[in-house]
């Protein structure tokens, strides 16, 4: 069984070699209809392509009723803002502070952003230059996003393209509501208006604007942290994993 991946065909080298892989595999799945469009355009595909989105454990949160502690990164009970990504410059970490500087006028906030790769410095210089050392957080690569995530008010992911936007689900999960761009499979994930926001990529007014909307009025913020969570349920593991079982099911049949 193959599973498609986007990367694969923005690479010459690599292209032959994937088509000839799925082509020659029983069965095909990706992680959204998105991905499955966009392989389907890159490639010669004779396979039929079964959609089966990334699952997360809803049921390891859903008993979480207050967030956990923040008083080690958060001492002044500020509003909290996270990106997680391996800060590429498909990412847009650029973008990711410049929407946070606009939010940071409006809220005692502070930016995390975890994790690492070829933007990052790249980033910390925009923030020297704008005077946000204090403000921005940059925490490496971390075992601890369970953590983080817990006590996050909102999660920025302005990415240029997303196969699925694993982490925005995984922000989702612990009632974190998303605004990010209209792309790839974010659409798929993100329930705009509800559980987050879409935006134009690149559109770092849009995004700013509809951060501060959801984290402006304390109701509707919470309203969108439910929403989110309600959302990331139709994503658990009970419910996707049925549908791997009954691919590799009909290979054993087949085979």
């Amino acid at each position: 069984m193959e599973q498609t991946s986007r990367w694969s065909g923005s690479h010459p080298f690599y292209k032959k070699a994937a088509q000839f892989s799925i082509n020659n595999s029983e069965y095909v799945t990706a992680v959204s209809q998105s991905l499955k469009e966009d392989t389907e355009r890159l490639f010669e595909i004779k396979k039929e392509i079964k959609v089966i989105p990334n699952f997360i454990d809803s049921e390891k949160y859903s008993s979480r009723t207050a967030p956990c502690d923040n008083g080690f990164l958060n001492k002044e009970n500020q509003t909290i803002i996270t990106h997680i990504s391996n800060f590429r410059p498909l990412k847009r970490v650029i973008d990711v502070i410049r929407i946070y500087e606009k939010i940071h006028l409006k809220f005692k906030s502070k930016l995390l952003m975890v994790g690492d790769g070829p933007d990052k410095e790249k980033a910390k210089r925009y923030c020297r230059s704008n005077g946000l050392e204090n403000a921005v957080m940059f925490l490496g690569n971390s075992n601890e996003i369970d953590e983080i995530l817990c006590f996050s008010d909102l999660f920025l992911l302005p990415s240029e393209q997303e196969s699925f936007g694993l982490s925005a689900l995984e922000a989702m999960v612990h009632k974190v509501p998303v605004v990010c761009s209209d792309v790839g499979g974010l659409s798929e994930v993100v329930e705009d208006g509800f559980s987050g926001y879409l935006c134009p990529l690149g559109d770092v007014d849009a995004m700013a604007e509809k951060a501060i909307h959801i984290l402006e009025d304390k109701d509707r913020h919470q309203q969108f942290k439910q929403n989110a969570f309600e959302v990331s349920k139709k994503f658990d593991i009970n419910n996707i994993i049925k549908d791997y079982e009954s691919v590799y099911e009909e290979a054993l049949k087949s085979s």
